[in-house]
C-alpha cells in the first residue's frame, strides 16, 4: 500500500475510533479512561484503562494521529509498568521520573536487568547484562544515608572510548525533593565506560554521576553538562543498593 492510502486508511480508522470512544465515555465513570491509537505500523485499536490504578498502563505509543491535549494527559497520568520486583523504586519515584522520560519509554513495560541484590556488586557484570540492549536504561542508587538518585540514559551502558548519548539523558534525585537535571547544551559527555569505572556528565572538576568497578564507591558533583547539584547528600558516597531498568519491547 502506498503512503497516500496508509494515511487514508489510518483517517478512517480514527474517525471510527473517535465515534466509538465519544459514545463509551458517555456510558463510563470518572475513573475510567478511553485511549485510542493509530500509526503506519499496527492496526488501530481502542484501549480502556482504570487511571485510579497505580500500575496505569499504556499499550503502545502512538503516532500524530493521536488527540494532542487529551493523550498527552493520559501519557502524563500513565506510570511504567514495572515487570520485576524492585527493591528501590515506588509508586511516587515513578510519577516524578515519567514526567521527564521521552513518550517511548514511557509505554512499553520496564525490566530489570541489573542489581547488587540479585547480581552482586561488578561493573563488569553490569556491562555483561546490557550487551546486545538497544534501549535506553533507567539507573537508580539508594546510598548509605538512604538518598535516591541515579539517572536516564539513552543508551545502554557499555565499555567505549569515546562518550555516548544523546541529550535525553538526564540525572535525578530525590534528596528529598525530586529534582531532575537536563542536558545544559553546554557539551556532550553524558556517558563514558571503562572497566574502571562508569562515568555520566562532565566537562568540569568532576562528573556528575562516578560509580567505581565495584560499584560501591561513588562521586556526584556539579558539572556542566547538566548543571546539576551533588545528587546525594555529599560528594562521595557509598553504594547500599543499585539497578538498572530497561525498556521491554
Amino acid at each position: 500500500m502506498n503512503t497516500a492510502g496508509r494515511f487514508l486508511r489510518a483517517d478512517m480508522w480514527i474517525c471510527r475510533a473517535q465515534s466509538l470512544k465519544a459514545e463509551t465515555m458517555k456510558l463510563l465513570p470518572d475513573n475510567i479512561k478511553v485511549l485510542y491509537f493509530a500509526s503506519d505500523y499496527v492496526e488501530p485499536y481502542v484501549e480502556i484503562i482504570t487511571v485510579k490504578d497505580p500500575k496505569r498502563r499504556l499499550s503502545l505509543c502512538s503516532s500524530g494521529y493521536s488527540e494532542g491535549p487529551d493523550y498527552q494527559e493520559e501519557v502524563e497520568d500513565a506510570l511504567p509498568v514495572l515487570s520485576d520486583d524492585s527493591q528501590l523504586f515506588e509508586d511516587h519515584h515513578l510519577e516524578k521520573l515519567t514526567a521527564h522520560m521521552p513518550v517511548r519509554t514511557q509505554v512499553h513495560p520496564w525490566q530489570l536487568v541489573y542489581s547488587t541484590a540479585i547480581h552482586g556488586s561488578s561493573l563488569k557484570t553490569l556491562y555483561r547484562n546490557m550487551a546486545g540492549l538497544e534501549s535506553p536504561v533507567l539507573l537508580v542508587i539508594k546510598d548509605t544515608h538512604k538518598k535516591v538518585f541515579g539517572a536516564f540514559s539513552s543508551d545502554p551502558f557499555k565499555v567505549s572510548k569515546y562518550c555516548y548519548g544523546t541529550g535525553e539523558t538526564f540525572l535525578f534525585s530525590f534528596n528529598p525533593d525530586f529534582q531532575a537535571y537536563k542536558w545544559s547544551g553546554e557539551n556532550s559527555y553524558f556517558v563514558g565506560g571503562n572497566l574502571e569505572s562508569l562515568q555520566i556528565g562532565g566537562g568540569g572538576g568532576g562528573f556528575g554521576l562516578w560509580l567505581d568497578s565495584d560499584l560501591y564507591h561513588g562521586s556526584s558533583f556539579s558539572c556542566p553538562t547538566f548543571n546539576n547539584e551533588s545528587l546525594s547528600t555529599k560528594e562521595d558516597f557509598i553504594v547500599q543498593d543499585l539497578e538498572v531498568w530497561t525498556v521491554q519491547r
